[in-house]
């Protein structure tokens, strides 16, 4: 039973991993310098439903780590941990309330990862004034929110009714 828990996780981490290379070569542009639609979000979203949390968070650090050493900087690492983190469990505590479908989670988890990264680049620049960015960001978190939890939503709808 073990090795096929390892072995489903596997699957989803080299998913979230393939997720994070494609968006990666894509060059999605909202016009807004720093947003990305986060396609490797939708990995998170459908194991915290699906899988559960522990779960969900390991394969959630573990891809922000890997896919940063492959493809990105140790500081792509730190702003994309703190975002990871605190959206993970934002979207967590949503989700124990009981009051919130997919779409609402995975809107809140936009926005605190935007806030998460956003806090520590005020950190490491060492200026506050960075959060006038934050409404632009807000918007951003809450519209690829919305997108990556209709997708997480359609997923997880098809999985139970397997």
């Amino acid at each position: 039973m073990r090795t096929k828990k390892i072995a489903f996780l596997g699957v989803f981490l080299a998913l979230a991993l393939i997720c994070s290379y494609v968006e990666s070569l894509i060059p999605f542009s909202f016009g807004i310098p720093g947003v990305k639609l986060g396609l490797a979000n939708i990995v998170v979203v459908i194991m915290l439903y699906t899988a559960g949390a522990k779960e969900a968070v390991c394969i959630g650090t573990l891809r922000i780590l890997l896919s940063g050493f492959l493809f990105g900087n140790m500081f792509g690492i730190l702003y994309s941990l703190a975002g990871g983190l605190l959206s993970f469990f934002v979207m967590y505590a949503v989700l124990r309330t009981e009051k919130f479908g997919v779409i609402p989670v995975s809107v809140c988890g936009g926005v605190s990862h935007n806030i998460g990264q956003l806090t520590v680049a005020v950190l490491v620049v060492e200026n506050y004034r960075i959060y006038s960015y934050l409404p632009v960001l807000l918007f951003a978190g809450i519209l690829t929110g919305f997108l990556i939890g209709v997708a997480a939503q359609e997923v997880i709808f098809r999985i139970r009714k397997v």
